[in-house]
């Protein structure tokens, strides 16, 4: 199924969907009515406590599209349309107030019902100095306004939801001159979209909304086809899928994970809207929550026993058998591109094989020592490819590739191994993060499946074996010079782990002087370390020159890998190190 087929069809299932012609707007205030035109009072709609005060939704008459030009809405907009008033500089601030006058002027001439003529009295007297004179508040100025009849305020009846102002609108929108042709979504002969609604709440894009369908230029359009034309979308399959995809990408939406720089919105096809609630509920913490918070919701609680059994390795047909019945679920990630909204990466699929494909990287990724989380978030992984570990510094595309190889099960994106040993030698920080996504890759992509979890004394790839050897010495210099303001680590780490041949020979005469000085003031804890050394060099081919010239990349990981391990070895091996010592 097409992205936009798919949601249309998650529009029909929503149950508090704005209906066709409407969308949900972010409303600030409501200005109230009397039938002769005159303002009665106003009503700051807004919810919360000073600073934090945020305009409401709702449902109002479908927001004109607009770009660079001037387009009024339709019984609602900013005040700077509506009232004329605006807190910035409003250059264009008397033409919008002038088009939104006539607009509506033109439009009711000819209406009779009490509302819509106490709308067109109320534009026929309003001044912008009006404002001031009645004393309104300041923050009012460039929110959105709504009107309702005084008489009506307490019924909750708005202007715009009046049936006579519903059916104007009906009206309004099948008076367009809109040609007719099959539907590319839902293959009905219906009016098609010249522009489709704009697209909000994609991070880094435009306040006023992108396009995932847009012909803007000549150079998009072909055959002599303008705008919509190119792409057939009817005006009802347009507004489906525009009204889902708002809904979803709203904040507290439930069906809303950032994923890098992809705005990633995911939703279920199932048979019951409690089954697609708990899969999605289900799939945000598989990559995205961290498990570090309590909730007593009773539905949050199944959904961790469900994850917790998937994270074992059981099967998802015996931790919730209503969602292993064949459920179609879909992961869209969009990033933004100007005016227009790019597709980082589009996944359908049954939600039982995407449950399997996150078991898989689950697996891939463990490693002991563990993180300080048990099961980190995908994003806290994605910040090690980061420098300085912030979010804008994540490489672009980078997340949704590997996101999407997660999901699928495929290939993770080979970028990753070369970003994460880049970051590995520019500050020299060996974690478990960073660890463990070396080992994933070393598994999916290099088809080692024998990468070791923990320390594995008999895994004897030169590497591996290198990176523990590189961790008794460091270890060493430890032992007997303490804290150094430069280690060998921050002095050789990054050559070591690529050009070995290089770096050990200097390493290992070096250690001779602090092994010398530990058998004077330690005899024991020299013989111990010098029994490590023996033990890591066997490992290591007889015959061949134990330091190769360079390491692959993925000699490099298990480089990391080993020094990672030999680095943390378990407190039981201090303990032994520190009583050796005495």
């Amino acid at each position: 199924m097409t992205i936009l087929a798919s949601l249309a069809n998650a529009y029909d299932r929503l149950p508090d969907a704005p209906p066709f012609g409407y969308s949900s707007e972010k409303i600030g205030f409501l200005i109230s009515l009397y039938e002769d035109g005159t303002v009665a009072n106003v009503t700051d709609w807004r919810v919360g406590e000073g600073a934090k005060k945020a305009p409401r939704p709702m449902f109002v008459p479908q927001g004109a599209k607009r770009t660079s030009g001037i387009a009024p809405n339709f019984l609602w907009d900013k005040t700077s349309y509506v009232l004329g008033v605006t807190a910035g500089e409003g250059r264009r601030l008397s033409e919008e107030r002038v088009a939104f006058k006539n607009r509506h002027l033109e439009i009711l001439s000819a209406e009779t019902d009490p509302g819509l003529v106490a709308f067109r009295r109320f534009l026929e007297t309003w001044t912008p100095e009006t404002f001031n004179a009645l004393g309104w508040p300041e923050e009012m100025k460039d929110q959105n306004v709504a009107f309702v009849l005084e008489s009506e305020r307490h019924q909750h009846i708005r202007i715009h939801e009046r049936p006579a102002a519903r059916k104007l609108w009906s009206q309004m929108r099948a008076a367009k001159d809109a040609a007719t042709a099959a539907c590319l979504v839902d293959g009905e002969q219906r009016a098609i979209a010249r522009l489709h609604p704009a697209i909000k709440g994609v991070w880094g894009g435009q306040s006023s909304g992108g396009s995932i369908v847009a012909f803007n230029a000549e150079a998009y359009e072909s055959y002599g086809h303008q705008q919509g034309d190119n792409a057939p979308v009817s005006e009802l399959a347009a507004f489906k899928y525009t009204t889902a995809l708002n809904i979803f990408l709203g904040k507290d939406s439930g069906h809303r994970i950032q994923i890098g720089d992809a705005s990633t919105v995911v939703w279920a096809d199932a048979s019951d809207i409690k089954s697609s609630e708990f899969s999605e509920d289900l799939f945000a913490k598989m990559l995205a929550d961290d498990d570090n918070t309590e909730d007593d919701n009773i539905q949050s609680k199944r959904v961790g026993e469900v994850l917790q059994g998937l994270r074992e390795g059981r099967p998802l047909k015996d931790l919730n058998p209503d969602l292993a019945q064949g459920m179609r679920f879909y992961v869209l990630g969009l990033a933004p591109n100007a005016a227009r909204i790019s597709i980082r990466f589009w996944i359908e699929d049954d939600f039982t094989a995407i449950t399997r494909n996150y078991q898989k990287y689950v697996s891939e990724l463990k490693i002991s020592p563990p993180p300080r989380e048990p099961y980190p978030a995908l994003w806290r992984y994605v910040l090690e490819t980061a420098t300085q570990h912030k979010r804008e510094n994540i490489p672009p595309k980078l997340a949704g590739d590997w996101f999407r190889s997660i999901l699928t099960g495929t290939r993770y994106p080979q970028t990753l191994f070369s970003t994460v040993l880049m970051r590995i030698r520019a500050d020299k920080d060996v974690n478990a993060y960073r660890v463990g996504i070396l080992k994933a890759l070393l598994i999916r992509n290099c088809n080692k499946k024998e990468t070791p979890v923990a320390l594995d004394p008999d895994f004897t790839d030169k590497g591996y074996l290198l990176g523990r050897l590189f961790a008794v010495y460091e270890r060493i210099q430890t032992a007997a010079l303490g804290n150094v303001n430069a280690t060998i680590k921050d002095r050789f780490y990054g050559a070591a782990s690529a050009q070995p041949q290089k770096v050990f020979p200097l390493i290992i005469r070096n250690a001779q002087h602090h092994l010398s000085k530990l058998g004077k003031t330690s005899g024991g804890l020299r013989h111990y370390f010098d029994s490590q050394i023996e033990e890591i060099m066997g490992l290591l081919s007889p015959g061949d020159a134990p330091f190769p010239t360079t390491l692959s990349l993925s000699e490099q990981a298990l480089f990391n890998l080993g020094y990672y391990h030999q680095r943390t070895r378990k407190k039981d091996d201090a303990a032994q190190t520190q009583e050796t010592a005495q």
